[in-house]
């Protein structure tokens, strides 16, 4: 259960900390849009809990992952890669599905959730599409969940498909933070 934990407080914190380099990435390449000027970089260095608690575009992660308990594991050392879903991500799921989800009764479910959007070790931007052209095109990445994600790319951006072929698109990416590294993803990938 602990490792649970840890494995959903990493997939808010990479989150975050995918919001807030997303911003930066888009910010130096010219480009601004609704999301990225919503996410700002925190002004002091801190773990991808303290980025995530501190991004309003990603208070349906925090949400989510105190109801899972995972802000300890995600908190510690590291480090970790999370592909972190934004609010409007999180939107996307019907309403009554993620008021179930996010109710104590479904906690076993929601941790499992969170922690597939979380990969250990450290994985920039450049480390994702150079793993997806080592791979001929696509990448395979083992969630701390146990199942895998697959990384393409479309275009200049990566596409994450999930173990159902759902489909989410990173939209920020190397938020950094004192324990890994986050990526926003506009989508929220399921494990099966």
């Amino acid at each position: 259960m602990r490792n649970i934990s840890k494995i959903l407080l990493a997939c808010a914190a990479t989150i975050s900390l995918t919001a807030c380099g997303e911003q930066a990435a888009n910010t130096a390449n010219g480009e601004s849009d609704a999301e990225s000027a919503a996410v700002e970089e925190p002004a002091e260095p801190t773990n991808i809990v303290g980025v995530a608690e501190n991004n309003a575009e990603l208070s349906t992660l925090v949400m989510a992952m105190t109801v899972a308990e995972l802000g300890g594991t995600l908190a510690e050392e590291g480090p970790f890669t999370v592909f972190a879903p934004t609010n409007d991500a999180f939107n996307k799921i019907d309403p009554a599905e993620l008021s179930a989800l996010l109710s104590p009764e479904k906690k076993e479910d929601l941790t499992s959730l969170l922690n597939y959007h979380v990969v250990s070790g450290e994985m920039t931007a450049a480390d994702v599409t150079q793993a997806i052209a080592d791979g001929g095109g696509t990448a395979t990445l083992t969630t701390v969940e146990g199942t895998k994600l697959k990384a393409s790319l479309e275009g200049q951006k990566v596409v994450l498909e999930d173990a159902a072929g759902g489909k989410s698109t990173v939209t920020l990416v190397d938020v950094k933070a004192t324990n890994g590294v986050i990526h926003a993803v506009d989508t929220v990938v399921m494990p099966g």
